[in-house]
């Protein structure tokens, strides 16, 4: 016989299962300073491992934001959980942070244990990619705020960093060269909009031909992770700024990692823009300007790097087969802060 609980919509023993199902998940996610397992009433991590005169704790959180809309229609929910973990340690790796640890936090109208644990697969991927361990998190079973079908997810990471290794950007100056690291995709940003060109304008579905693949394949491709392609570089004091191009593009984002007098110079046309842009702007009719100020175009990571460490820089990326683009430089600005140019 059911409980009150259960009778109210919440299913507890359903609950139970998701935290069996997710617990090999996390396992695999383990690193150096995990302390304990999942199950207690917070996640322990032991800092005195590290060997740091001036730790800096670094914190990120952030969602997914509408992409989750195309996961549920699409019915595919093993990818979304890569997103969450990148658009968290992808900004902390911005300011010269080591990615230590992640916590989640999913909101459903109906605990499927099913589909959390493929939820929850995606959040370990993430972890194991970016080398920070799952240590904790919630899932909150929440009737009446969501429909059966519906969750939302959201995640919390924290990073390391000796105080001196910090990425500020306060010596970024005129003459910094630009080089961008390419992106996956659209990642998890401007999905308002894709949504709104690819479903309600053009009138595609999740199966429908788009760009080689299907609209599922090319709008769900996960976020990708920069933190191996940025440590080596953090830790040889090769980069003054790491902007990462997120909600905002280009516009946005690029002016976050610069000191005040400076404007960054992106010229268009240096780096190859991935055809679900060109898409996007020719389905939605978007001024190119704006798709600047929305997505990243091809570029998922801005690095500004001092003309006397650029060849150390390239020498590093191309030793660990990682693509970049040269795509500007630094140049002195009083009004603008990104002057883009053909």
């Amino acid at each position: 016989m059911a409980n009150a609980y259960s009778r109210a919509g919440v299913d507890v023993e359903a609950g139970y299962e998701v935290v069996r199902r997710i617990s090999s998940h996390a396992t695999r996610t383990k690193r150096l300073g995990v302390m304990g397992s999942l199950g207690g009433f917070g996640g322990c991590f032991d800092l005195s491992q590290f060997d740091l005169k001036e730790p800096v704790l670094v914190s990120g959180t952030d969602g997914v934001g509408t992409k989750l809309l195309v996961a549920h229609l699409a019915q595919i929910h093993n990818t979304i959980g890569i997103d969450c973990v990148a658009m968290c340690v992808n900004d902390i790796i911005a300011q010269g942070a080591e990615p230590l640890y992640f916590l989640d936090y999913i909101a459903c109208g109906k605990n499927d244990p099913l589909v959390l644990e493929q939820v929850v697969t995606g959040v370990a991927d993430g972890c194991v990619q970016a080398g920070a361990a799952l240590i904790g998190g919630e899932t909150a079973e929440m009737p009446g705020m969501y429909s059966p079908d519906e969750y939302d997810l959201a995640g919390f990471a924290v990073g390391l960093a000796e105080k001196s290794d910090l990425v500020t950007g306060e010596d970024i100056s005129a003459g910094h060269v630009l080089i961008g690291l390419p992106s996956t995709g659209v990642h998890s940003n401007g999905f308002s909009l894709v949504r709104n060109i690819i479903f309600d304008q053009a009138g595609l579905h999740v199966d429908s031909p788009f760009c080689g693949k299907t609209v599922a394949e090319v709008l769900l491709e996960p976020t990708r992770i920069y933190v191996n392609a940025l440590l080596p570089l953090v830790k040889d004091h090769l980069i003054d700024g790491i902007s990462h191009i997120t909600g905002g593009g280009f516009v946005e984002n690029l002016p976050r990692m610069l000191p005040d007098g400076v404007a960054a110079k992106v010229e268009i046309g240096s780096w190859p823009v991935l055809e679900v842009f060109a898409q996007l702007q020719g389905l939605g009719n978007v001024p190119e300007k704006e798709m600047y100020e929305i997505f990243n175009m091809g570029v998922g990571m801005v690095l500004a790097v001092a003309p006397e460490k650029l060849e150390r820089v390239q020498q590093s990326l191309t030793s660990r087969e990682e693509p970049f683009f040269v795509i500007g430089q630094v140049i002195n600005h009083d009004s603008e802060r990104v002057v883009l140019c053909d």
